[in-house]
């Protein structure tokens, strides 16, 4: 089991919430989400009972439809589970929550009677498809899982030392030096290329072998095609999905819902969108039409970009034309050595990267009325009272025409300019420079 900084919060919710509400932890299939609350259970409580609504019988999962009698739904947990309950000292998980919604509308009544705590699992996408005829508790306190950060997957490969160290250097503004940035970028671009998602980081550490890698992920891609079909028989969400990756790469201002699409517009598929951003498994970028502190206020709804949420999975999309990635592939990405421009896989990390640190995503284009030229930022984060626009380069940094129009045309609103990038931090004529690998801590 590897170590998550979901870990952390959960603990926070344990010790400030004293059963008073249940933690629902949200996110894509496969992120880790069961395993992670089995080892919460089994380090912080007495004992724990988890039902994992996907095998459950319908017996266990009839407890819960009707909540007059507590005592005999305890009774008979602890008997089908062979565990002993302690009160205040014991745990009940509903893993895969929303394939039973009678036992999501029970928390309300469990959390009143407060003789346990309670952790929900479920998949966003799934969850909002089963509440149609229940009652949503608002004792549930939900947090949000996300694919394994880069210092996550430093800590799988018995790496403590380097996030910290680069920290360091980013909150003092200093640089690496040429060798370790270069040693630290082949680490990152290892990170890109195997991903976030445990079973595909699982499958790097025990086999050393990319090919076993790749597997991992197109049965992970797989599965999320599945459930796709499962909301959307018309297949327009996978469609969608697998899309992404010609689409960064096309460099438009928008994803072209009508090259995926015929005949439909963005303004006609708000709902799959909406499914998908709820599937965890895409981060979503909307335009901001005034960039500048509450851009939630003015953001376009028909205008935006997608990323995958796990850039690992986003390489093996781009290269789904072939029934396996060859290592030849991943080699020559991994040392930076592909003729191809990566610049749309450098900007779906750092989509990720910001995703992960609770940013909502947005990006600006305009039109300079002088030059009659269009320009782009491509992310758009709040800095306190201010805005903070970001370029991301993979090469030819500089060259920034975009930031500096952008610049001159909002420059009251702006607390920092930054072109993230493949070498090392400078910061130059008010601009800061970040590898990509420094953009984890914003």
């Amino acid at each position: 089991m590897f170590k998550r900084k979901i870990y952390d919060q959960m603990l926070a919710w344990k010790n400030d919430s004293g059963g008073k509400t249940a933690l629902l932890i949200e996110g894509p299939r496969r992120v880790g989400k069961s395993t992670i609350v089995k080892q919460f259970a089994e380090n912080e409580y007495e004992s724990y009972i988890l039902i994992d609504f996907y095998r459950a019988s319908n017996d266990t999962k009839d407890l819960f439809d009707d909540l007059s009698d507590l005592n005999y739904i305890f009774l008979q947990l602890q008997l089908t589970y062979r565990a002993s309950l302690k009160e205040r000292r014991s745990v009940i998980i509903f893993d895969e929550v929303q394939l039973c919604p009678k036992a999501r509308q029970a928390i309300k009544a469990l959390v009143e009677d407060g003789r346990y705590d309670y952790i929900e699992t479920g998949s966003l996408i799934s969850i909002h498809k089963h509440v149609k005829d229940i009652l949503i508790p608002s004792e549930e306190r939900k947090i949000q899982m996300h694919p394994m950060d880069f210092e996550e997957f430093r800590w799988a490969l018995g790496d403590d030392v380097t996030v910290p160290m680069l920290r360091n250097l980013y909150e003092a503004g200093k640089s690496l030096g040429q060798t370790a940035h270069r040693r630290v970028m082949r680490d990152f671009r290892l990170y890109m290329l195997v991903g976030g998602m445990p079973q595909a980081v699982d499958s790097y550490i025990q086999t050393n072998d990319f090919s076993v890698v790749d597997a991992v992920k197109r049965d992970i891609l797989n599965l999320y095609e599945d459930d796709f079909y499962k909301i959307d028989p018309t297949g327009k969400l996978s469609a969608l999905y697998d899309a992404i990756p010609a689409q960064l790469n096309s460099n438009a201002s928008r994803y072209q819902v009508s090259s995926v699409l015929s005949g439909n517009r963005a303004g006609n598929i708000l709902e799959e969108i909406t499914e998908l951003k709820d599937s965890g498994t895409v981060s979503l970028a909307y335009h901001a039409n005034d960039p500048n502190v509450g851009m939630a206020q003015n953001k376009d709804l028909g205008k935006f970009k997608l990323f995958s949420s796990d850039t690992g999975l986003f390489v093996t999309l781009a290269f789904k034309d072939k029934n396996f990635t060859d290592n030849d592939i991943y080699s020559r990405l991994l040392n930076d050595r592909l003729q191809a421009n990566l610049g749309y896989l450098y900007e779906n990390m750092a989509a990720q990267m910001l995703a992960f640190n609770g940013h909502e995503l947005y990006y600006h284009t305009f039109l300079n009325e002088a030059s009659r030229h269009n320009y782009e930022i491509d992310f758009i984060i709040g800095d306190k009272k201010k805005i903070c626009p970001i370029e991301v380069k993979s090469s030819g940094y500089k060259k920034h025409s975009s930031l500096d129009v952008f610049s001159e045309k909002y420059h009251s609103r702006i607390s920092r300019r930054i072109i993230s990038y493949t070498k090392d931090y400078k910061k130059e004529d008010d601009i800061e420079y970040l590898p990509i690998y420094m953009m984890q801590f914003l």
